[in-house]
């Protein structure tokens, strides 16, 4: 198949929140036609109506936009396959499921859900599973152990009916997956799929491959979960005489502990969101947090997404879109599962922050700064964020390394105090407080060079000195270069806080 050809889809259903592995799917999706000058489908998959859950489909959209995942056609472009969303395709399928019938690959089935339940129970009494296949297909209700008229009465009285694939009988298929290679499959160990219920809807397994034939999918790039169900969807495609489309099966997010898929509630438990979004649950008003309101930025999140289940080959860890389509492959998909790793994340939304450049970060910044009732120099700004933003991971640690700049301290850190705060430190501060008066320009390297050759002089310990100054300016002992700090306050405000300090501390006795 020519590049041009290339036309993949993300499928998802809208019955909550998008799962980050999700985004993952949609992510490789959209790598792999980005490189290959394809198409990418955004469809919805809600035949399953009695798990729709209003919103659902606003977060998904909502997501990829926050992503910079783009679709050429879908639900949000519309396109020349359309419609997008299943439900709206309700009058393709009936055809299909009957067509199906017509050539002996699919039956009416009119069991009713009671019936089933009286064949399981009988089964599990004698510690068995019951299975609809090819073996029990003849003992229960079916336009295949039926008389064709007792068939055809039923069906004019319009007794509801499911239709059921007819699964070949010990039967082997041998499929190929890009990722996994060579799968084999005997048919004996598979059940009769329902196709088409009972509400005049399809399941997914039939929507799902009609969908993509006509939608003229090229690649089915999905889940391992889906895994289970490729022999049932390959013997579809030949059942209907159709072209397969190329499968590749992508590796699991795992837990990053212990073994399993990771879910909501690993996140819960281990403090960190599973959803690029906030979600609110309609039914129950819970609030599961997200990628964006945790303040990571999207670029950093779908950087770290990437590399999780696939590598470029090489020691790069840091990609643009750009450079992740460029080397972005499917040969390099992992066979094995990827655990999830909550720190690396933040590692990348450092990496990321450190990138950007000091006015964009201050832009950013200035939002928290406003709900602190802070109106600050733009210019002061930019400064300060280029002294911090080594010390951040997200835009909201700004403030915590930097809110001294913007408040003189209101108390000293009780056990900085207690341990830094010596009997000579009073009569030291009072002298350095002489030596800056008389620093002229109030630069950081003037006023360190002063400072050290006053400690030299008097042979005091630079620890003890530097430690007491930076009590007296800060607060507390954290933040960058002192000399940095007080550069940028000024040789006033340095002063102001020292007096303040040497009144609030005291002396030593």
């Amino acid at each position: 198949m020519s590049d041009n050809n290339i036309r993949v889809r993300f499928a998802p259903s809208p019955t909550g929140p998008l799962h980050i592995g999700g985004v993952r799917t949609a992510l490789y999706n959209y790598l792999f036609a980005r490189k290959h000058g394809g198409k990418f489908i955004l469809r919805i998959e809600d035949t399953d109506q009695t798990r729709f859950v209003p919103g659902a489909q606003d977060y998904i959209i909502e997501a990829f936009k926050w992503c910079g995942i783009e679709f050429d056609e879908g639900v949000t472009k519309g396109g020349d396959y359309g419609p997008y969303t299943q439900s709206e395709r309700k009058a393709i399928y009936k055809q299909y499921a009957e067509q199906l019938i017509t050539s002996g690959h699919a039956y009416y089935a009119f069991d009713t859900s009671e019936e089933l339940s009286v064949k399981r129970a009988a089964f599990e009494a004698e510690k068995k599973t019951f299975t609809y296949n090819a073996s029990e297909r003849l003992n229960m209700g079916n336009s295949l152990s039926l008389p064709k008229e007792e068939v055809d009465q039923l069906l004019s009285n319009n007794t509801p009916f499911v239709i059921r694939f007819k699964m070949p009988d010990e039967e082997r298929v041998v499929m190929n997956d890009l990722i996994r290679g060579k799968v084999e499959v005997n048919t004996k160990v598979l059940d009769d799929k329902i196709l088409f219920k009972s509400d005049g809807m399809p399941t997914y397994h039939l929507a799902n491959i009609i969908d993509d034939h006509l939608m003229e999918i090229s690649h089915v790039i999905r889940g391992e979960e889906w895994l289970p169900s490729l022999p049932l969807h390959v013997l579809l495609y030949r059942a209907f005489g159709w072209e397969e489309p190329e499968f590749a099966h992508l590796p699991l997010l795992l837990k990053p502990d212990g073994n399993g898929k990771l879910s909501k509630r690993d996140g819960d438990r281990l403090g960190f969101p599973v959803f690029p979004l906030q979600w609110k649950d309609p039914k129950t008003g819970e609030i599961s947090n997200g990628y964006r309101e945790e303040g990571y930025f999207p670029e950093a999140f779908v950087n770290m997404l990437a590399l999780l289940g696939w590598n470029p080959g090489d020691e790069r860890e840091l990609f643009s879109l750009e450079e992740l389509i460029e080397a972005f492959s499917i040969e390099r998909v992992n066979k094995s599962g990827a655990k999830f790793d909550a720190e690396k994340a933040k590692w990348f939304n450092h990496q990321y922050l450190i990138k950007k450049s000091d006015k964009e970060l201050a832009e950013a910044f200035a939002p928290i700064l406003l709900k602190k009732g802070i109106l600050a120099d733009k210019v002061f700004v930019v400064k300060i964020v280029g002294l911090i933003k080594e010390r951040a991971t997200f835009v909201a640690d700004l403030w915590d390394q930097s809110s001294f700049f913007f408040k003189r301290p209101e108390d000293y850190d009780k056990k900085a105090v207690k341990k830094r705060w010596k009997a000579a430190s009073y009569n030291q501060m009072t002298e350095l407080k002489e030596i800056l008066l008389k620093t002229e320009p109030f630069t950081s390297e003037n006023t360190e060079k002063a400072v050290k050759s006053w400690i030299e002089e008097n042979e005091y310990g630079m620890g003890a000195v530097m430690n007491a100054f930076r009590l007296l300016v800060v607060g507390a002992l954290k933040g960058p270069h002192l000399f940095d700090i007080i550069a940028l306050l000024g040789q006033e405000e340095t002063l102001e806080r020292i007096t303040l300090g040497l009144q609030e501390l005291g002396r030593k006795e």
